[in-house]
């Protein structure tokens, strides 16, 4: 995938005047995630809370400061909802856990102006994503 930082993803968001153009920017940016491995498609990376099936890999890497690194890949059987997995991975991937365990998402993705545009089902789809990357990065810190 492209990488994309939350604060690009506010300026593209800004260029587009309407939701439905919003919307397709969304699915581009899943179409551009990397793809997850059929063998990755297990329980243990489902993503448990999330109306769409949903698979979300971590990778923990050392980073330059010893300190961990986690890496995402993921995939949905929801075209939108690939593209909701890429705007979390722009905030969470490749970012150490102390970051991404501190860092609570819903703030940054309001800057999207998502929490408006998203029906109930999928924002607490988000949310499970988002608290899913969460355990994971605190579990890492205890290492």
């Amino acid at each position: 995938m492209t990488n994309h930082s939350i604060a690009s993803l506010v300026e593209d968001f800004e260029l587009l005047d309407d939701w439905e153009d919003r919307y397709r920017y969304i699915i581009e940016l899943g179409r551009s995630l990397s793809p997850l491995a059929e063998a990755d498609h297990t329980d243990q990376n489902k993503v448990q809370g999330c109306a769409s099936q949903v698979w979300i890999r971590t990778d923990i890497v050392q980073g330059a400061d010893g300190a961990p690194v986690l890496h995402f890949t993921g995939d949905s059987d929801a075209i939108i909802v690939r593209g909701l997995i890429a705007v979390v991975f722009a905030l969470y991937d490749n970012k150490p856990a102390r970051f991404i365990a501190e860092t609570d998402a819903v703030p940054e993705l309001r800057k999207l102006g998502l929490d408006e545009h998203l029906s109930p089902q999928r924002s607490n789809g988000l949310k499970s994503m988002i608290a899913r990357m969460q355990a994971d990065a605190r579990r890492a810190l205890q290492g």
